[in-house]
């Protein structure tokens, strides 16, 4: 999702139930893609090794060579389209690999990778309502759970296949209805937690709704099936690990769900929005935490925090992360030298008491505003001599 001068870019996802027809030549074309990438990404390492450098030109033509050997003779069987754009998502990977935005790309895996292909305009026809995808005789059918905004047609469309055997179909637009909204003067800090899902300066405390925790006893139960599943690719083991897709999906669409409504709730009432930069895949390296932290998808909390922002005009502050915010006090500034883990609330030498957690949103506010005025980061010194902020030990107790 991206944003220019006069549209926004934004993708519409829906799903869709395809026929035996539809749904064999989408698996060859999942295989295909597949391959190209993996052939394109051996061929580009390969060349690194001699110091050499491979573009997507240069793919490109391997592709073509590739379709006239008698062994890869069935990449013509499907449309083209979209093993030219793998080549262009390989590009990008290398791009961001040299820029240092990412690490070097890998291998596609047939059990573990997610099984997509991406057409371009000229891979589709879309007309009255109705996506007809290269080498389909019939549109799919598309269960239309929200329109596309009037008058719009799609760019891409990507065609996915989750692990619990769902089909996808996403289309990129330009949607003319998303526009920035009304300035206002509110801003709010808001501090991540376990206990809480989110403490806002306002002194507000938004539940964390643990959904994996709901689903664990069933999780674990399908868990368990698939353990005495004999090994390999039987079909049983098979039908036993799309149980367990089922239930992880049924936990990731509740939370997706809870957090695009809470986002969006947060951006619409308030033109900054102050936030930790915290770094959550080194957290999740703690054993006993690392199931609650990835539950309460802090990440992808913020990833939609700041997409919407930027749709509706307003601004999202990042706050350092070494920022002392629960041991400072928000009325005088005292510095409190200990802060234990169990002391939810305490009372300042200046004679305010404070919850912990609403100190440290009000804290990352006023930080936050800090940065707006001046235009800098905020990197105060450490808070304690290990290492770790008042975020960091706050998420360090066991998961309750």
């Amino acid at each position: 999702m991206s944003v220019t001068a006069s549209h926004v870019k934004r993708a519409f996802k829906y799903r869709f139930y395809p026929n035996d027809a539809q749904a064999a030549e989408l698996s060859r074309t999942f295989g295909c893609v597949r391959k190209v990438y993996n052939l394109a990404l051996a061929a580009r390492t390969e060349a690194w090794t001699r110091q050499e450098r491979v573009n997507y030109n240069q793919t490109s033509a391997m592709l073509t060579a590739w379709k006239k050997t008698e062994e890869l003779a069935f990449l013509n069987e499907v449309s083209s389209v979209p093993l030219q754009q793998t080549l262009r998502h390989l590009q990008a990977a290398f791009t961001n690999f040299f820029g240092k935005r990412a690490r070097y790309p890998h291998f596609k895996s047939r059990k573990k990778s997610r099984n997509s292909a991406e057409y371009a305009t000229s891979g589709f026809r879309f007309r009255e309502g109705r996506l007809t995808l290269a080498k389909m005789a019939e549109p799919l059918d598309i269960v239309w759970s929200r329109p596309l905004p009037e008058g719009v047609k799609p760019s891409t469309v990507t065609v996915s296949q989750d692990a619990a055997g769902r089909w996808f179909v996403s289309m990129l637009c330009d949607d003319p209805t998303v526009k920035p909204l009304p300035a206002t003067d509110a801003a709010v800090g808001i501090d991540v937690g376990l206990d809480h899902l989110l403490t806002l300066s306002s002194g507000e405390k938004i539940a964390n709704p643990r959904h994996e925790r709901r689903d664990r006893a069933r999780l674990a139960k399908a868990q368990r099936v698939v353990a005495k599943k004999a090994k390999g690719d039987g079909a049983n083991r098979a039908k036993a690990r799309r149980k367990v897709a089922k239930v992880y999906a049924r936990i990731t669409d509740r939370r997706r769900d809870y957090l695009q409504k809470l986002t969006t709730r947060l951006v619409r009432e308030n033109q900054t929005l102050v936030i930790e930069d915290l770094t959550v895949r080194n957290m999740v390296k703690n054993r006993k935490l690392a199931r609650a932290i990835s539950d309460a998808a802090w990440t992808e909390f913020r990833s939609m925090l700041e997409y919407k922002a930027a749709w509706y005009g307003r601004e999202v502050i990042a706050v350092d992360r070494w920022f002392p915010s629960s041991k400072l006090c928000h009325s005088c500034g005292t510095l409190q030298e200990k802060m234990p883990l169990n002391v939810r609330t305490w009372t300042c030498a200046c004679g305010t008491t404070h919850d912990r957690d609403v100190n440290a949103a009000k804290n990352l506010l006023a930080a936050g505003r800090a940065v707006s005025a001046c235009g800098a980061g905020v990197r105060p010194q450490r808070s304690s001599p290990g290492g770790q902020s008042a975020m960091k030990q706050e998420v360090s107790r066991r998961e309750p």
